[in-house]
C-alpha cells in the first residue's frame, strides 16, 4: 500500500479567502485524485512535471512537482530523461527553463522525514500546531489543530507517544460535554472508576457532562482525535490532577 498523499496548502494559504478552492486542492486534487492507487505516486509525479512542462508553468508550483517526484523515487537520470524527451514535444526552450529548476531541485538534499511527518502521513487531518495553549494540562507533546470553528467546533488533537491529558470534567447546566473520534494511531480513553478504554481509527467514545475523564497516546503510538464539543448550557471545563506515570501504565495494561 503506497504512502497517503496528504496536504494542506490550499487551508494554509486561502482558507480564510478562498476555502472552497482550498477544499477542493487539498481534500478532491490530492486527498482523492493522489491517493488513488490506480496510478502509483511515482507515475503521476512524472505525469505531472510533463503536463506543467507542456504548458510553459515553471514557477513554483512545477518546482514543488520536481521536488514530490524526486521524494517518491524518480531518479535525476529519469528526470534528465523525461525533460529531454518532452523538450521535442513541448518545445527546447521550456526545456531549457525546467532544467534550471531540476538542477536546483536534484542539487538539494532529501531531509530525512521526522516520525513527526511519517505519522501525518498516514492520517488525513492535519497534526497543526504545538498545543501551546493548553500545555500546562498534558503530561507530553500535544498538538492542535481547528478543523471547524463555525457551527460546530471540531479540533484535531494530536498525541505524541504517552503523551496524555490530565483527569479533566466537562460541566454544563444541561447538555453539553464532548464527542471523540479517533482519527489516527492508537490511544485511551478512561473514566474515573473505569476501566481505560483502547482507541483505534474509527472509535467514538460520547462523554457526558459531569464525567471526571482523561484520554491520550499509547505509550509507543501517536494518537489523534476529533474533539467535539456539544453545545450545553452554561458549559466549562474544570481541569484536574494529572494521571502519574505509574498509574496511567497499570490503566493501560489492565
Amino acid at each position: 500500500m503506497q504512502e497517503k498523499i496528504v496536504q494542506t496548502a490550499g487551508r494554509q494559504q486561502l482558507g480564510d479567502f478562498a476555502p472552497e478552492f482550498a477544499h477542493f486542492n487539498d481534500d478532491v486534487l490530492f486527498g482523492e485524485n493522489w491517493n488513488n492507487q490506480d496510478i502509483d505516486v511515482k507515475t503521476r509525479s512524472i505525469i505531472t512535471v510533463v503536463a506543467l512542462m507542456s504548458q510553459g508553468i515553471t514557477d513554483s508550483s512545477l518546482k514543488y512537482h520536481l521536488m514530490n517526484a524526486k521524494n517518491h523515487g524518480v531518479s535525476q537520470k529519469e528526470m534528465a530523461a523525461v525533460i529531454t524527451h518532452v523538450a521535442f514535444y513541448a518545445g527546447w526552450p521550456k526545456a531549457w527553463a525546467v532544467f534550471n529548476l531540476a538542477r536546483e531541485v536534484y542539487s538539494e538534499k532529501i531531509e530525512e522525514l521526522t516520525e513527526k511527518d511519517e505519522y501525518q502521513n498516514t492520517i488525513f487531518f492535519p497534526i497543526g500546531a504545538p498545543n501551546d495553549g493548553f500545555a500546562q494540562y498534558f503530561d507530553g507533546q500535544s498538538y492542535l489543530s481547528p478543523i471547524s470553528t463555525e457551527q460546530i467546533p471540531i479540533y484535531n488533537v494530536t498525541f505524541e507517544p504517552g503523551c496524555r491529558n490530565h483527569w479533566h470534567i466537562h460541566h454544563a447546566k444541561s447538555g453539553g460535554g464532548q464527542m471523540l473520534i479517533c482519527v489516527g494511531g492508537r490511544g485511551y480513553y478512561q473514566e474515573w472508576g473505569k476501566e481505560a478504554v483502547p482507541m483505534t481509527p474509527g472509535t467514538v467514545i460520547n462523554i457526558p457532562a459531569e464525567v471526571k475523564h482523561w484520554h491520550g497516546a499509547a505509550p509507543d503510538s501517536w494518537f489523534s482525535h476529533l474533539a467535539i464539543e456539544i453545545e450545553g448550557e452554561d458549559t466549562s471545563n474544570e481541569w484536574c490532577e494529572s494521571i502519574s506515570k505509574e498509574d496511567y501504565l497499570k490503566a493501560i495494561s489492565d
